[in-house]
């Protein structure tokens, strides 16, 4: 079977654990902040998990990550 090409723009935006789950970045924090709690910037700083619902999809383009 042939290579599978990796999407690019996914690669630099979801990295694989040692146990096969996927990270990403949290979304709304890079605009309109001063109206935002230091709670919650502070939390968007954090890593989160990709959900079970989305993990499939997001393998396929991170094939090899």
């Amino acid at each position: 079977m042939p290579k599978i090409k990796t999407n690019r723009g996914a690669a630099k935006r979801f990295k694989t654990t040692g146990t096969g789950k996927i990270v990403r970045n949290k979304a709304f924090s890079n605009h309109m902040l001063t109206k935002k709690a230091s709670k919650r910037k502070r939390n968007l700083r954090k890593s989160g998990l990709v959900d079970a619902t989305n993990k499939k999809q997001i393998a396929k383009l991170i094939p090899y990550g």
